[in-house]
Parts: C-alpha cells; sequence; structure tokens
C-alpha cells in the first residue's frame, strides 16, 4: 500500500453533488415562497423571480435529457404536474 492519501474519490463526488441536489431544493423551492408571499400578502408581481425556478428546473431537465437519463417515470410525472398547475392556475382565475 502507498502512503498517498486520496482526498478526492467517487464518494466524495457523490457527497458533493448531494449537497448541491439540497442547496438547489433550498433555493428553488425558497424563491417559490417568495413569489407566492409577494403575490398573496404584498399584491406585487414576481416574475422575475418565477423566471429563475423555470430556468433552473428546464435548464436540469435538458441536461439530463441530453444525456438521456429520462424515462416514463419523468414524463408521467412531468405531466401530471403541468396537469395539476393548470387545474391550479385555472382555480386562482376563477376565483379572482
Amino acid at each position: 500500500m502507498s502512503g498517498k492519501v486520496v482526498e478526492h474519490d467517487e464518494r466524495t463526488v457523490a457527497v458533493e453533488n448531494v449537497g448541491y441536489r439540497w442547496a438547489y431544493l433550498l433555493m428553488s423551492f425558497g424563491l417559490l415562497v417568495d413569489v407566492a408571499v409577494r403575490g398573496f400578502v404584498a399584491k406585487q408581481s414576481s416574475w422575475d423571480l418565477m423566471a429563475l425556478v423555470l430556468a433552473g428546473g428546464l435548464l436540469t431537465t435538458l441536461y439530463q435529457g441530453q444525456k438521456r437519463i429520462l424515462g416514463r417515470r419523468f414524463a408521467l410525472g412531468a405531466i401530471l404536474t403541468m396537469l395539476a398547475a393548470a387545474l391550479v392556475a385555472f382555480v386562482i382565475t376563477a376565483l379572482r
């Protein structure tokens, strides 16, 4: 055995990626909460913040699609999410 210490291996990459995932989720949902609070409480439009959330999701989806790791389960989840979002938008619009 050599006396070299490995500072960066597959395990550290996996741990880093989990950390990046948690940071992405925190920032995305934090921005969504900020958009909701500004919209419902302060009656302000926050399309710039919403665009950041959508751009982040689009970027990760495009990257994963390019690497061909998206499957049927993702497609079903995306379709159901879009339908739920359309339903919520319809209800909010109808209530105003």
